[in-house]
């Protein structure tokens, strides 16, 4: 593993260098993943490399995290709150959708969730446009196979490092790092809503991901939720779709 971390940080040079770029930026939520994007881009670029943390009706805990994140790899960090913005947007959106009554308050909590992370995307690019910086994903294996990310959002970046590697594999890649134990053995969560967790929302766990996509046996109900959502997700892992030239 320490390879291929080696590996990874040459790759993330060679990519910023080729786009004729400066440096890197990534999103620090407080979870492993965007933790392990962070110590990778510090080491790829010491003094061209950029934390930045965005709540957003967010845990304070994750805030928290975010900060112990920055302190274990001494990357430079930016905070941006973007509650108001969201609330703004988002409220005008509601307010709109109601007028004409045709708000549809079933699918309400999913939009106002991907709402915030397609924001922090358009954040991300707006001060990686300011240092001339890559935005670097922090989509793990597990995570792109089942599409989970919101596309436009977390999924809009420039160089996705992790997406090859395991939930199991990211978090022997955060040991070596050096990521605090607590944001390790945390449960992986989008911080989308109060108490949520990304197990929960999938109807399977990471484990039984990294199983499937290794080749081994999955029970035959976390086989069946796994091909479902990656079949659906298909469409986020390409471009926009054109038609034929006709």
């Amino acid at each position: 593993m320490e390879e291929k971390i080696e590996k990874l940080i040459q790759w993330l040079r060679d990519q910023v260098a080729d786009a004729g770029l400066n440096g890197a930026i990534v999103g620090i939520s407080g979870g492993i993943d965007s933790a392990v994007v962070a110590h990778l881009i510090k080491r790829a670029f010491p003094d061209n490399s950029l934390g930045l943390i965005m709540p957003c009706k967010s845990n304070p805990k994750d805030m928290e995290d975010a900060l112990k994140v920055v302190e274990s790899c001494g990357i430079k960090h930016l905070i941006i709150d973007l509650t108001e913005t969201h609330n703004l947007l988002f409220g005008e959106v509601e307010k709109q959708l109601k007028e004409k009554g045709e708000w549809n308050e079933e699918t309400a909590r999913l939009g106002d969730a991907n709402t915030r992370a397609r924001l922090r995307m358009t954040t991300l690019y707006a001060v990686a446009n300011n240092y001339g910086y890559m935005v670097v994903g922090t989509d793990n294996a597990a995570e792109w196979y089942t599409g989970y990310f919101t596309k436009y959002g977390d999924g809009g970046v420039d160089l996705v490092p992790l997406v090859h590697f395991t939930k199991g594999e990211v978090r022997e890649m955060a040991r070596i790092l050096g990521v605090p134990n607590e944001i390790i053995t945390k449960a992986p969560s989008a911080g989308l809503w109060e108490g949520q967790t990304d197990e929960n929302e999938m109807g399977t766990t990471y484990e039984m991901i990294d199983k499937y996509l290794k080749g081994e046996e999955v029970p035959e109900k976390d086989r069946q939720i796994i091909e479902r959502l990656h079949k659906r997700s298909q469409h986020k892992r390409q471009l926009a779709i054109a038609p034929p030239k006709f």
